[in-house]
């Protein structure tokens, strides 16, 4: 069984492609404001605790973005539930006050513009991020479907998201890295220049570490490649990405 948890703006279904392709059984939970209500979470370890609470014994974990913020600190706080971990463009957190604060309200001016403006003006802005270029040159089906599912969320779910959620918020998992024993594999697109550094610091940090470049792709490898995903779940990435 693989948990696969989602990214900011995604849902279960993003999972789609990449468990047909993969030949696998996913368990895809619905994040906090994506869907999920979970009223007693106030902060990011509080929604940690509560995704934990779904795992049903040791599992394989496959997180992307926020969804990989999340199953990092799954296997930090409850590292008996996690067998292994595939992270795609995952941060680790801010190391200092200054950035925290910095993105903490960065964070805050996109959740009072999403719940002002309304959906459609936030996606739009959302799509623009100099983070999601690559994604121009997919097929237009692709880009149209995975605006649908950004649509159809509700502003304040993704508004208390980016509130709660949020890497300002985040507590940095930098330190314990190094404890953390099960195997990770970090997968970052070729092109996504920023998230490439961070795999490479996390591996400074924690040498065991395998971290596969997919070439040609940007953030998101889960939409723009989901088939080189696939095969590194299943344990050939070499053939396709190519390791860092």
């Amino acid at each position: 069984m693989i948990v696969a948890l989602h990214g900011f703006t995604g849902r279960p279904e993003s999972w789609d492609r990449t468990q047909v392709l993969a030949g696998a059984r996913f368990a895809t939970p619905t994040i906090l404001g994506h869907g999920a209500e979970a009223p007693g979470v106030t902060d990011f370890d509080g929604e940690v605790d509560r995704l934990a609470l779904g795992f049903r014994g040791a599992s394989d974990v496959l997180g992307y973005s926020l969804g990989a913020r999340l199953a990092l600190g799954i296997a930090a706080r409850r590292p008996e539930l996690v067998r292994s971990l595939t992270l795609v463009g995952v941060n680790p957190g801010l190391e200092d006050e200054p950035s925290a604060q910095a993105r903490r309200e960065a964070d805050e001016l996109l959740a009072r513009s999403v719940e002002r403006d309304g959906l459609a003006p936030f996606v739009d802005r959302w799509e623009r991020l100099p983070l999601f270029a690559t994604q121009r040159s997919l097929p237009e089906d692709v880009r149209a479907d995975r605006r649908e599912k950004r649509l159809a969320h509700d502003p304040k779910g993704l508004a208390r998201a980016l509130r709660v959620l949020g890497l300002g918020v985040m507590p940095s998992r930098w330190e314990s890295l190094s404890l953390l024993q099960m195997p990770i594999t970090l997968v970052v697109g070729g092109e996504d220049t920023k998230f490439r550094g961070i795999a490479q610091r996390f591996r400074d940090r924690r040498p065991s570490t395998r971290v596969e470049v997919v070439p040609g792709v940007g953030h998101d490898v889960t939409l723009e490649a989901p088939e080189v995903l696939a095969r590194i779940l299943g344990g050939d990435g070499a053939s396709r990405g190519a390791s860092a």
